[in-house]
């Protein structure tokens, strides 16, 4: 599953924790969560969106923390299992109704 590839890399890569869900009780205030919003396959390549939820305890933070992993998962590429990335699209993600500050980073990654 790429899904524990890139958990693997990241969790070595960025200075806080990653997660692909979160659990009640869940405390930090800086981490990344991603998860799949779709996928594909064309003449044996697979293509998977992955959508990186970076949170912070300021808009700031937040900001600073998707450039970490921009960075980090512009990356990927250098793994076997990894053909290609892809940033689709960044931006502000804040969660008005739990008042979280994040940013979203939507990445197609080949492999």
């Amino acid at each position: 599953m790429i899904e524990i590839i890139i958990l693997n890399y990241l969790e070595k890569r960025l200075d806080c924790p990653v997660v692909l869900s979160l659990e009640d009780g869940f405390k930090e205030s800086r981490f990344v969560r991603f998860e799949r919003v779709g996928s594909s396959k064309t003449n044996l390549i697979n293509r998977v969106s992955l959508a990186f939820q970076s949170y912070g305890s300021s808009l700031l933070d937040a900001a600073k923390l998707n450039e970490e992993l921009k960075s980090a998962v512009s990356e990927l590429s250098a793994l076997e299992e990894i053909g290609s990335v892809k940033l689709v699209s960044d931006y502000n993600f804040t969660d008005d109704s739990t008042k979280k500050y994040r940013y979203q980073a939507i990445y197609e990654i080949y492999f």
